[in-house]
Protein backbone atom coordinates (compact mmCIF):
# COMPACT_ATOMS: atom_id res chain seq x y z
CA UNK A 1 0.00 0.00 0.00
CA UNK A 2 1.06 3.61 -0.56
CA UNK A 3 1.46 6.11 2.24
CA UNK A 4 -1.10 8.51 0.83
CA UNK A 5 -2.43 9.26 4.30
CA UNK A 6 0.76 9.34 6.33
CA UNK A 7 0.25 11.77 9.21
CA UNK A 8 -3.45 12.22 8.39
CA UNK A 9 -6.42 11.60 10.67
CA UNK A 10 -9.53 10.02 9.16
CA UNK A 11 -13.00 9.64 10.70
CA UNK A 12 -15.13 6.85 9.23
CA UNK A 13 -18.77 6.47 10.29
CA UNK A 14 -20.56 3.15 10.16
CA UNK A 15 -17.09 1.61 10.39
CA UNK A 16 -18.08 -1.47 12.38
CA UNK A 17 -18.86 -3.61 9.34
CA UNK A 18 -19.25 -3.68 5.58
CA UNK A 19 -17.96 -0.79 3.49
CA UNK A 20 -17.12 1.33 6.53
CA UNK A 21 -14.93 -1.38 8.03
CA UNK A 22 -13.18 -1.99 4.70
CA UNK A 23 -12.53 1.73 4.36
CA UNK A 24 -11.20 2.08 7.90
CA UNK A 25 -8.76 -0.77 7.26
CA UNK A 26 -7.72 0.67 3.90
CA UNK A 27 -7.11 4.16 5.30
CA UNK A 28 -5.00 2.65 8.10
CA UNK A 29 -3.02 0.56 5.63
CA UNK A 30 -2.25 3.76 3.73
CA UNK A 31 -0.86 5.48 6.81
CA UNK A 32 -3.80 7.20 8.47
CA UNK A 33 -4.81 7.28 12.09
CA UNK A 34 -8.47 6.26 12.03
CA UNK A 35 -11.36 7.22 14.28
CA UNK A 36 -13.75 4.27 13.95
CA UNK A 37 -17.32 5.35 14.67
CA UNK A 38 -20.31 3.03 14.83
CA UNK A 39 -23.65 2.98 16.64
CA UNK A 40 -22.67 -0.40 18.09
CA UNK A 41 -19.62 -0.01 20.33
CA UNK A 42 -18.67 -3.68 20.09
CA UNK A 43 -18.38 -3.39 16.30
CA UNK A 44 -16.33 -0.20 16.52
CA UNK A 45 -14.04 -1.99 18.96
CA UNK A 46 -13.70 -4.97 16.60
CA UNK A 47 -12.60 -2.81 13.67
CA UNK A 48 -10.21 -0.93 15.93
CA UNK A 49 -8.65 -4.22 17.06
CA UNK A 50 -8.26 -5.30 13.44
CA UNK A 51 -6.40 -2.07 12.65
CA UNK A 52 -4.20 -2.20 15.74
CA UNK A 53 -3.03 -5.72 14.92
CA UNK A 54 -1.11 -4.14 12.06
CA UNK A 55 -0.84 -0.49 13.09
CA UNK A 56 -0.39 0.08 16.82
CA UNK A 57 -1.93 3.29 18.25
CA UNK A 58 -3.47 4.18 14.89
CA UNK A 59 -7.15 3.68 15.76
CA UNK A 60 -9.77 4.93 18.18
CA UNK A 61 -13.18 3.29 18.73
CA UNK A 62 -16.12 5.67 19.06
CA UNK A 63 -19.82 4.92 19.64
CA UNK A 64 -22.52 7.32 18.48
CA UNK A 65 -25.84 7.48 16.72
CA UNK A 66 -25.09 9.81 13.80
CA UNK A 67 -28.64 11.16 13.98
CA UNK A 68 -28.08 12.44 17.53
CA UNK A 69 -26.32 15.83 17.62
CA UNK A 70 -25.05 15.49 21.17
CA UNK A 71 -23.57 12.04 20.58
CA UNK A 72 -21.98 13.17 17.31
CA UNK A 73 -20.43 16.31 18.78
CA UNK A 74 -19.01 14.34 21.71
CA UNK A 75 -17.52 11.63 19.50
CA UNK A 76 -16.03 14.00 16.93
CA UNK A 77 -14.53 16.24 19.61
CA UNK A 78 -13.00 13.17 21.26
CA UNK A 79 -11.42 12.07 17.98
CA UNK A 80 -9.98 15.53 17.34
CA UNK A 81 -8.63 15.72 20.89
CA UNK A 82 -7.11 12.24 20.75
CA UNK A 83 -5.34 12.72 17.42
CA UNK A 84 -4.92 16.51 17.45
CA UNK A 85 -6.69 17.13 14.14
CA UNK A 86 -9.14 15.84 11.55
CA UNK A 87 -8.21 15.69 7.87
CA UNK A 88 -10.76 13.37 6.29
CA UNK A 89 -14.35 12.39 7.02
CA UNK A 90 -16.08 9.48 5.31
CA UNK A 91 -19.82 9.74 5.99
CA UNK A 92 -20.64 6.10 5.37
CA UNK A 93 -23.13 5.25 8.15
CA UNK A 94 -26.47 4.07 6.86
CA UNK A 95 -29.45 1.79 7.25
CA UNK A 96 -31.78 0.23 4.71
CA UNK A 97 -35.55 -0.07 5.03
CA UNK A 98 -37.40 -1.88 2.28
CA UNK A 99 -40.75 -0.69 1.00
CA UNK A 100 -42.57 1.62 -1.37
CA UNK A 101 -44.04 4.93 -0.21
CA UNK A 102 -47.32 3.12 0.43
CA UNK A 103 -45.59 0.44 2.51
CA UNK A 104 -43.24 2.62 4.58
CA UNK A 105 -44.60 3.96 7.85
CA UNK A 106 -43.71 7.41 9.11
CA UNK A 107 -41.40 6.19 11.85
CA UNK A 108 -39.25 4.14 9.48
CA UNK A 109 -39.22 6.98 6.93
CA UNK A 110 -38.03 9.46 9.55
CA UNK A 111 -35.32 7.12 10.83
CA UNK A 112 -33.87 6.45 7.37
CA UNK A 113 -33.76 10.17 6.54
CA UNK A 114 -32.30 10.93 9.96
CA UNK A 115 -29.44 8.43 9.72
CA UNK A 116 -28.48 9.26 6.14
CA UNK A 117 -29.24 12.92 5.50
CA UNK A 118 -29.24 14.35 9.02
CA UNK A 119 -26.32 12.15 10.02
CA UNK A 120 -24.21 13.39 7.12
CA UNK A 121 -25.06 16.97 8.08
CA UNK A 122 -24.36 16.51 11.80
CA UNK A 123 -21.04 14.70 11.36
CA UNK A 124 -19.85 17.16 8.72
CA UNK A 125 -20.85 20.12 10.86
CA UNK A 126 -19.02 18.77 13.90
CA UNK A 127 -15.93 17.69 11.95
CA UNK A 128 -15.74 21.01 10.12
CA UNK A 129 -14.81 22.67 13.40
CA UNK A 130 -11.55 20.70 13.37
CA UNK A 131 -10.71 20.65 9.64
CA UNK A 132 -8.49 23.07 7.81
CA UNK A 133 -7.29 23.69 4.28
CA UNK A 134 -6.67 20.44 2.46
CA UNK A 135 -9.46 18.65 4.30
CA UNK A 136 -11.71 16.22 2.48
CA UNK A 137 -15.24 14.96 3.11
CA UNK A 138 -16.59 11.93 1.26
CA UNK A 139 -20.32 11.28 1.47
CA UNK A 140 -21.96 7.96 0.73
CA UNK A 141 -24.69 8.18 -1.87
CA UNK A 142 -26.12 5.29 -3.86
CA UNK A 143 -27.25 4.40 -7.36
CA UNK A 144 -30.71 4.57 -5.76
CA UNK A 145 -30.21 8.36 -5.73
CA UNK A 146 -29.71 8.38 -9.49
CA UNK A 147 -32.14 5.81 -10.91
CA UNK A 148 -35.41 4.36 -9.74
CA UNK A 149 -35.09 1.23 -7.61
CA UNK A 150 -38.33 -0.45 -6.57
CA UNK A 151 -39.18 -0.92 -2.89
CA UNK A 152 -36.52 1.50 -1.60
CA UNK A 153 -38.52 4.71 -1.29
CA UNK A 154 -37.09 6.08 1.97
CA UNK A 155 -33.56 4.94 1.20
CA UNK A 156 -33.68 6.49 -2.28
CA UNK A 157 -34.98 9.78 -0.91
CA UNK A 158 -32.27 9.87 1.74
CA UNK A 159 -29.49 9.12 -0.72
CA UNK A 160 -30.86 11.74 -3.12
CA UNK A 161 -30.67 14.27 -0.30
CA UNK A 162 -27.02 13.34 0.29
CA UNK A 163 -26.16 13.92 -3.36
CA UNK A 164 -27.73 17.39 -3.26
CA UNK A 165 -26.13 18.15 0.10
CA UNK A 166 -22.72 17.15 -1.27
CA UNK A 167 -22.92 19.79 -3.97
CA UNK A 168 -24.08 22.46 -1.52
CA UNK A 169 -21.31 21.57 0.93
CA UNK A 170 -18.72 21.69 -1.85
CA UNK A 171 -19.76 25.23 -2.71
CA UNK A 172 -19.84 26.30 0.94
CA UNK A 173 -16.51 24.79 1.96
CA UNK A 174 -14.40 25.51 -1.12
CA UNK A 175 -13.28 28.91 0.24
CA UNK A 176 -11.84 27.06 3.24
CA UNK A 177 -9.96 24.62 1.02
CA UNK A 178 -12.12 21.67 2.04
CA UNK A 179 -13.28 19.35 -0.73
CA UNK A 180 -16.60 17.45 -0.63
CA UNK A 181 -17.45 14.59 -2.97
CA UNK A 182 -19.90 11.70 -3.04
CA UNK A 183 -19.73 8.05 -4.06
CA UNK A 184 -22.81 6.35 -5.48
CA UNK A 185 -22.12 2.62 -5.16
CA UNK A 186 -24.03 -0.10 -6.83
CA UNK A 187 -25.21 -3.08 -4.83
CA UNK A 188 -22.54 -4.67 -2.68
CA UNK A 189 -22.93 -7.87 -0.65
CA UNK A 190 -22.66 -6.52 2.91
CA UNK A 191 -24.63 -7.12 6.11
CA UNK A 192 -26.86 -4.13 5.29
CA UNK A 193 -27.97 -5.57 1.94
CA UNK A 194 -28.81 -9.05 3.22
CA UNK A 195 -32.52 -8.19 3.73
CA UNK A 196 -32.68 -6.87 0.17
CA UNK A 197 -31.29 -10.11 -1.23
CA UNK A 198 -33.56 -12.15 1.01
CA UNK A 199 -36.60 -10.27 -0.31
CA UNK A 200 -35.55 -10.57 -3.95
CA UNK A 201 -34.84 -14.27 -3.46
CA UNK A 202 -38.14 -14.93 -1.65
CA UNK A 203 -36.28 -15.89 1.50
CA UNK A 204 -33.13 -17.24 -0.17
CA UNK A 205 -30.20 -14.80 0.02
CA UNK A 206 -28.15 -16.53 -2.68
CA UNK A 207 -31.15 -16.56 -5.01
CA UNK A 208 -31.54 -12.84 -4.35
CA UNK A 209 -27.90 -12.25 -5.24
CA UNK A 210 -28.34 -14.27 -8.44
CA UNK A 211 -31.40 -12.18 -9.34
CA UNK A 212 -29.48 -8.94 -8.77
CA UNK A 213 -26.26 -9.67 -10.67
CA UNK A 214 -27.82 -9.41 -14.18
CA UNK A 215 -28.52 -5.71 -13.50
CA UNK A 216 -24.76 -5.09 -13.58
CA UNK A 217 -22.97 -5.14 -16.96
CA UNK A 218 -19.65 -6.19 -15.39
CA UNK A 219 -21.39 -9.38 -14.29
CA UNK A 220 -20.84 -9.15 -10.55
CA UNK A 221 -21.83 -7.21 -7.48
CA UNK A 222 -19.50 -4.75 -5.84
CA UNK A 223 -17.41 -5.54 -2.80
CA UNK A 224 -16.82 -3.43 0.26
CA UNK A 225 -13.20 -3.17 -0.82
CA UNK A 226 -14.22 -1.80 -4.24
CA UNK A 227 -16.00 1.14 -2.62
CA UNK A 228 -13.32 1.67 0.02
CA UNK A 229 -10.76 2.12 -2.76
CA UNK A 230 -12.86 4.87 -4.34
CA UNK A 231 -13.34 6.58 -0.98
CA UNK A 232 -9.58 6.61 -0.41
CA UNK A 233 -8.96 8.07 -3.86
CA UNK A 234 -11.49 10.87 -3.38
CA UNK A 235 -10.10 11.64 0.07
CA UNK A 236 -6.50 11.73 -1.15
CA UNK A 237 -4.45 14.52 -2.69
CA UNK A 238 -4.68 12.67 -6.00
CA UNK A 239 -8.22 14.07 -6.24
CA UNK A 240 -7.16 17.58 -5.22
CA UNK A 241 -9.08 19.24 -8.09
CA UNK A 242 -12.28 17.32 -7.44
CA UNK A 243 -15.08 18.79 -5.36
CA UNK A 244 -18.82 18.55 -5.75
CA UNK A 245 -18.34 15.39 -7.82
CA UNK A 246 -20.76 12.46 -7.69
CA UNK A 247 -18.80 9.36 -8.63
CA UNK A 248 -20.56 6.12 -9.51
CA UNK A 249 -18.90 2.83 -8.66
CA UNK A 250 -21.60 0.51 -9.90
CA UNK A 251 -20.30 -1.98 -12.43
CA UNK A 252 -22.03 -0.04 -15.20
CA UNK A 253 -25.51 -0.32 -13.70
CA UNK A 254 -26.42 3.35 -14.32
CA UNK A 255 -24.81 3.36 -17.77
CA UNK A 256 -27.43 1.14 -19.41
Amino acid sequence: MTGRFDGKVVLVTGAGSGIGQAAALRFADEGASVAVLDIRPELAALTTMMIEKEHEDHALALAADVADATEVDTAVDLAAHEFGRLDVVYNNAGIMELGSVAETDEQRWDRVLAVHAKGTYLVSRAAGEHMGEGGSIVNQGSVAALVGVAHLAAYSAAKGAIVALTRAMAADLAPRGIRVNAICPGTCHTPMTEPLFRTRGEGDVEAGVAATVPRYPLGRLGTAEDIAAVACFLASDEASFMTGAVVTSDGGMTAV
